[in-house]
């Protein structure tokens, strides 16, 4: 048994980003090539750990899927301790520990955002030797600096704000785009500077829509004929509405200039990972490997700094890593005249 390869699990749960399957290119080739691990996919998440959806990933199927979209694992949004089965004795934590055992694995490599980071950590804390990788456009997993697929999500972002620029300039409007990034604002504030937007509307700030009407009019009453607003979708709105559109008619309501809303949705996470994503990835994956050879387990990989290190799951989960209201980028824009839309 001594002599036996380490056999490790890799899956991909929650919402797809860009760099994905950079990641499992990553962890599976350094496990295999490096360290001669058996290493195997489990198909949509942690679905596939309760109906055994499980294959090996011999190396030849970790070629060519570096630049690729997606994951070749598939993905879902099951979460095992909240989720009970109803056909079945056993509730779905029990019946994924017993299924991670009745395969052999020594280890699970589990990447994905917040929730897959919380599940991550119950799992350790049932006896799973787990891993965890950070990936969401959002980049508001805690205990990292920056998660992939967030580079991609920009980049997507800030080139659909430059097309709209010609939009508003050409009809001489208030174009109001919105980005994701549930409650955390890092989207907005990296794409809205990228893209020159002239407002900027964070979910971590508290929102005052007449200084946003101040400024816009400031701006027409000065000959700009048109105005940029990037806004996150988190921010505090009426239930009924998008971010967009609520922003939208005040902006329309307090100052009488033509708006129109636009709304980016999934674009932003679909599509080829940026040069930048497929790095931070594939170190991420790597790093995940280096931590099972040395049995470092109940830990996510993260970078600091620019160095690839780990923190305990247990210090992860349940937080978010949110924008900083004096965040220097903030402080930055603010004396180049974007509004915030605070006092």
């Amino acid at each position: 048994m001594e002599n036996r390869k380490r056999r490790i699990g890799i899956l991909t749960a929650g919402g797809d980003c860009p760099g994905l399957n950079a990641a499992i290119r990553g962890v599976g080739k350094t496990a295999i090539v490096k360290y001669g691990m058996e290493v195997y996919g489990i198909s949509n998440g942690f679905s596939g750990l309760v109906d055994n959806e499980v294959f090996e990933l011999k190396e030849e199927l970790l070629s060519g899927i570096l630049t690729v979209g997606g994951t070749i694992l598939g993905t879902s949004r099951l979460k095992p301790f909240k989720h009970h089965s109803d056909d079945r004795d056993e509730d779905i934590p029990s019946i994924i520990k017993h299924n991670y055992e009745k395969l052999g694995l020594d280890a699970l490599v589990c990447i994905g955002g917040n929730g897959t980071q919380k599940t991550a950590y119950l799992l350790a804390q049932e006896g799973l030797n787990v891993v965890g990788i950070p990936k969401t456009i959002d980049n508001d997993v805690w205990g990292t600096d920056v998660t992939f697929g967030f580079d991609s999500a920009v980049g997507i972002a800030t080139e659909a704000i430059d097309r709209l620029h010609t939009t508003a300039n050409s009809h001489k409007r208030v174009m109001v785009i919105e980005v994701m990034g549930h409650n955390a604002g890092w989207i907005a504030l990296y794409s809205g500077l990228a893209a020159g937007g002239d407002v900027v509307l964070l979910p971590e700030n508290k929102i005052d829509m007449n200084v946003v009407a101040k400024t816009l009019m400031e701006r027409s009453t000065k000959g700009k004929q048109y105005s940029i607003v990037v806004v996150g979708e988190g921010i505090a709105k009426p239930k009924n509405q998008t971010a967009a559109s609520f922003v939208g008619s005040k902006i329309q309501k307090l100052t009488g200039l033509e708006t129109r809303e636009t709304i980016l949705g999934y674009i932003q996470r679909g599509g080829t990972p940026s040069p930048q994503d497929r790095i931070l990835a594939t170190r991420y994956g790597a790093h995940a490997a280096e931590l099972i050879h040395r049995g470092e387990f109940g830990t996510m990989v993260s970078i600091r700094d620019n160095a690839v290190t780990s923190v305990p799951l247990s210090e992860v989960a349940g937080k978010l890593h949110l924008v900083d209201t004096h965040h220097y980028m903030i402080e930055q824009a603010r004396s180049m005249g974007v509004c915030f839309g605070t006092k």
